[in-house]
This record gives structure tokens, C-alpha cells and sequence, in this order.
């Protein structure tokens, strides 16, 4: 399995670490070590961070907030996660380039795909940020929708557990994980990988995804050499 183009999808959640909001430095510095490992290999990299170590648009619509206004804090919650592991990757020499889904120049270049995409043969890591720039999708139909435009070879979501399991596995211990699923049985099973409509995406445009453990250090290179970590999504 050699991926030539990705795009990795980082949870914002994660982004917090050991802190109860915002971001951790430490694992920003260690997220963005592990980019620069696999920028080093040669790998085109595509990202995509959710927004919820800062604000959840759908939790705040539970709160009385408005939906459309709740997603839009969202999406601006990604920018300012984009523009933490743009900084964070460039303090440690990796070109990287913020492009955003909304227009807010000086912030981010505003995205199209042929920017991205000739930023990513350049060598630079782009960031996507913004998600769709709509409310009511998610940061994972997002990433789907990018993976997909840009062309990517597989689609990486990085997370707090190894792979898919039949069951939560920080709630029930006879869990079991799966090596590699079919987006049809994460439908049937009713298991929570991502959002629906991120799923159909990546079905119906035959967009592997690859779910693993972002949090543990080195665990991205090793997806990218073949270790079989993690849980291989396919048709």
C-alpha cells in the first residue's frame, strides 16, 4: 500500500491533549513533527482539522445558539486550528500554506483545487480549512469532500483509538477491532466513523479511508510504510 497523495484528517479534540480547551502545545509540536516525517518521504499532504477543542457548531445549537451561526463559529474554530499547525510546521522547516473554504485574505488564500493541488506538487503541506464553508456539514464530510476533490490516494483520519471496533472500545471491553471494513457494514452495524454523508462520499467516489491512532508518536509514518496499523475502509 504506497499512498503518493493524502489527506489527513485531524480531530480538533485531540488537538487539546491533556487541557480541558483550546490547544496543547505539545501535541501540536507533536503532530506537526509527525507531518514532517512523512512530508520528508515525499508524500503530498492534504489536511483537514475539526474546530471542536474550540467550538462545536452542534453542540452550541443545544445551547440556543442558532444552527447556521453555530456552524460558521465552527468553521472559524478550524481556521484558527489551521493556522496553529501552519505555524507550528513552518517553526520546524515544513512549507506549509492555509488555504481557507471562506474568503478571508490576509488570513488564508481562499481554496480552489488547482490551488491546492499545485501547492501540493510544490511540496508544501496545504492545509484546508473552513470545512465546506456550508453549515450543517461536518468537519469529516469536509475532509471527505476535499480528499475527493484533490485527488488523494486514501483519505487518513486520525483519532484518539487504533482503528473501527464493533463497539466502543473505552466503553465495552469485549470490543474487537476490524482490520478492514466495507463502508456498507459500518452502515449496516450502525458503527460512528464519521458523519453519514461523509461516509456516501467516500463510497460512492471509492475514496478508501484508513482510521488509526494519531495521539501515539510515530503512528503516522508507520500507516504511510505499510504497518497495517489502524483499520483499512474500502468498497
Amino acid at each position: 500500500m504506497k499512498f503518493k497523495r493524502i489527506l489527513l484528517k485531524l480531530s480538533g479534540e485531540s488537538l487539546m491533549g491533556q487541557k480541558q480547551y483550546g490547544i496543547d502545545d505539545q501535541r501540536l509540536a507533536e503532530y506537526a513533527q509527525q507531518i514532517s516525517e512523512i512530508a520528508a518521504m515525499g508524500i503530498e499532504i492534504g489536511i483537514v482539522i475539526g474546530g471542536g477543542n474550540i467550538f462545536r457548531g452542534l453542540s452550541g445549537a443545544g445551547r440556543g445558539f442558532d444552527r447556521v451561526k453555530g456552524d460558521q463559529m465552527g468553521m472559524l474554530a478550524t481556521v484558527i486550528n489551521s493556522l496553529a499547525l501552519h505555524s507550528a510546521l513552518e517553526s520546524i522547516g515544513v512549507k506549509a500554506r492555509v488555504l481557507t473554504a471562506i474568503r478571508m485574505e490576509p488570513i488564508g488564500e481562499f481554496y480552489s483545487k488547482a490551488k491546492a493541488i499545485a501547492s501540493l506538487q510544490a511540496g508544501e503541506v496545504v492545509i484546508l480549512s473552513g470545512g465546506t464553508g456550508n453549515p450543517y456539514f461536518t468537519t469529516d464530510t469536509g475532509s471527505a469532500l476535499r480528499a475527493i476533490e484533490i485527488e488523494a490516494d486514501v483519505m487518513l483520519k486520525g483519532t484518539r483509538v487504533d482503528g473501527i471496533y464493533t463497539a466502543d472500545p473505552e466503553k465495552d471491553k469485549n470490543a474487537t477491532k476490524f482490520d478492514s471494513i466495507s463502508y456498507d457494514e459500518i452502515y449496516n452495524r450502525g458503527l460512528k466513523v464519521m458523519d453519514l454523508t461523509a461516509t456516501a462520499m467516500c463510497k460512492e467516489n471509492d475514496m478508501p479511508i484508513i482510521v488509526f491512532d494519531m495521539d501515539t508518536v510515530g503512528n503516522l509514518k508507520k500507516v504511510m510504510t505499510g504497518e497495517g496499523i489502524g483499520t483499512f475502509v474500502h468498497n
